[in-house]
């Protein structure tokens, strides 16, 4: 058997429906699960937000969340029966461990890249290039001095 992998599902449901019927509906993304001995390894449920669009005209729905582990198999189901469900307005499977290491892989990339540019420039690495900062006491035309003697003289 393949190693299981981990996704991500969040479905939304219809404001209409009680909190039993979204608590059954959980049951039911358990059973499956179980049917494919795959584990729920964490479930939110967001409660009811308002949508960005109207969907079968409703405005809010009941956002839920489920980490899930398991096969491809078991998601195909999950998919299935999501698409079925009357109660169900939309429904999304995210498959999070490949982006979790496309994400590391963008990450160690960027930080070799910074590396290799700081050594380009014969800076040390974790250093920052920082101009000089300049003194306004001193001026293009010469030394505060010389302007003061030169006031003095016709003032």
């Amino acid at each position: 058997m393949p190693t299981p992998r981990q996704y991500e599902l969040v479905y939304i449901v219809s404001p209409t429906v009680t909190d039993e019927a979204v608590a059954e509906l959980h049951a039911q993304v358990e059973a499956i699960v179980g049917k494919f001995k795959g584990s729920i390894e964490k479930t939110e449920n967001w409660g009811r937000r308002k949508l960005a669009y109207e969907i079968n005209h409703c405005k809010e729905g009941i956002y839920v969340l489920e980490l899930l582990s398991g096969s491809g198999e078991m998601v195909a189901e999950l998919e299935r029966r999501m698409g079925v469900a009357e109660e169900v307005l939309r429904h999304l499977v995210v498959r999070v461990d490949e982006e979790l290491h496309v994400a590391e892989r963008t990450a160690a990339r960027r930080a070799k890249e910074r590396e290799r540019r700081g050594g380009s420039r014969g800076l040390p690495s974790g250093t920052v290039d920082v101009p000089p900062s300049v003194d306004p006491a001193v001026t293009p035309g010469g030394n505060q001095e010389s302007k003061e003697g030169i006031e003095g003289v016709h003032g």
